[in-house]
């Protein structure tokens, strides 16, 4: 018996902040830029256009185009889709330094 498969869109189960942020984490390890955009337009569609063009401010047509993996929206779109959907934009180091925050601060000054 053949099973029939269609293409799946992972919006469909991205309906909490927490799947959505789980699901952006993931791809940005992945350092593409442009399938982060991409994850991101997903994500957005996930959580609704409309209402996260309406609560950043910005046009729903505008934020289809910004959003796609061709796209290039500013860091400024990128935050306000995020903190539209509950999310804010967070930096990691790539990997343990070592430093305490005390030599790092001494270090800079």
């Amino acid at each position: 018996m053949k099973v029939k498969v269609g293409p799946w869109d992972p919006a469909e189960v991205l309906n909490t902040p927490e799947r959505i942020a789980a699901y952006l984490d993931v791809v940005a390890e992945e350092g593409d830029p442009a399938h982060l955009i991409h994850a991101l337009g997903v994500a957005a569609r996930a959580a609704g256009m409309a209402r996260i063009a309406k609560g950043s401010g910005l046009n729903r047509e505008s934020l289809y185009k910004a959003l796609r993996s061709t796209g290039k929206p500013s860091f400024g779109t990128i935050t306000k889709v995020a903190n539209t959907m509950g999310l804010r934009v967070s930096f990691v180091p790539l990997r343990p330094s070592g430093r305490t925050r005390d030599k790092v601060s001494k270090k800079a000054a």
